[in-house]
């Protein structure tokens, strides 16, 4: 690693300060994203802002027809809690498939989704929700938020506090997971809340999640299975690398939402 100042406020506004104090800076949540790239040598921070001491950045609660999960929660947190089980199963799932237990023990929503990993489930369930992340300054659409590859709607003192996910009346996520890592080489989120459908896809897009529009306007006619038989994804813009073509993950697109809609 490079040398580094390794800061630890105890309020948002502390750790907020210090980021714009320090342009060159990054926050350490579960350190999972953070950690290895820095170990690599492919990120050389000047600053390191802990915000672990921060309170108030933890729990899952539900406020009217929306579920709040604050930032620091633990991947073991969301998929161990009780009341999400109770409101939005599909959503206490996502984060059992994650790494292996020590991944999920550190690791935090808040880091998942502000790092915004290609391969990561957490912007799948953001965009296939339609969550909305809310900072320290400002509310931001899930829509609005996954920009690109590794890239946010996040100010550089902009730091995300909690993640509100309407409550869907139907949903659930299915992933093709790498045997070793445990990302997903391909995961699908479905929703229906109303007249809202939304299909959303990580681990394939060579630009980070994305929806599949075809998909959802089929489906408003009838959220089944059936009602996107036959449909298909283009190879065009999705990822090739070791692990699978565009064309391998144009074909599990399609039925990784079937699974996805069987299981809904």
């Amino acid at each position: 690693m490079y040398a580094f100042k390794y800061h630890q406020p105890k309020t948002v506004r502390q750790a907020a300060n210090l980021l714009a104090k320090f342009p060159e800076a990054k926050v350490l949540a579960g350190g999972h994203s953070l950690i290895p790239v820095m170990k690599l040598r492919l990120a050389s921070p000047s600053d390191i802002v802990d915000i672990n001491k921060v309170e108030g950045l933890s729990g899952v609660e539900v406020k009217g027809r929306s579920v709040v999960i604050g930032a620091m929660t633990r991947h073991f947190e969301v998929a161990g809690s009780q009341t999400l089980k109770d409101v939005l199963p599909a959503l206490a799932g996502v984060p059992g498939s994650i790494g292996d237990p020590h991944v999920r023990h550190r690791g935090t929503i808040g880091g998942s989704v502000a790092n915004n990993d290609p391969n990561a489930d957490y912007p799948a369930a953001c965009l296939g929700l339609g969550a909305t992340i809310i900072t320290n300054k400002r509310r931001i659409a899930s829509d609005d938020f996954f920009t690109g590859m590794f890239s946010t709607a996040l100010a550089p003192d902009e730091i995300i506090v909690k993640i509100s996910f309407p409550v869907a009346k139907k949903a659930a996520y299915q992933k093709f997971k790498h045997p070793a890592s445990g990302f997903a080489l391909v995961g699908v989120f479905v929703s229906k809340r109303g007249p809202d459908i939304r299909v959303a896809v990580t681990g394939a897009g060579s630009n980070g999640v994305f929806r599949v529009t075809s998909f959802e306007e089929a489906l408003k006619k009838r959220f089944s299975p059936k009602s996107i038989e036959g449909m298909t994804v283009t190879a065009e813009g999705l990822n090739t690398d070791i692990h699978a073509s565009a064309e391998y993950r144009a074909h599990l697109i399609g039925v990784l939402a079937r699974r996805a809609l069987a299981a809904a």
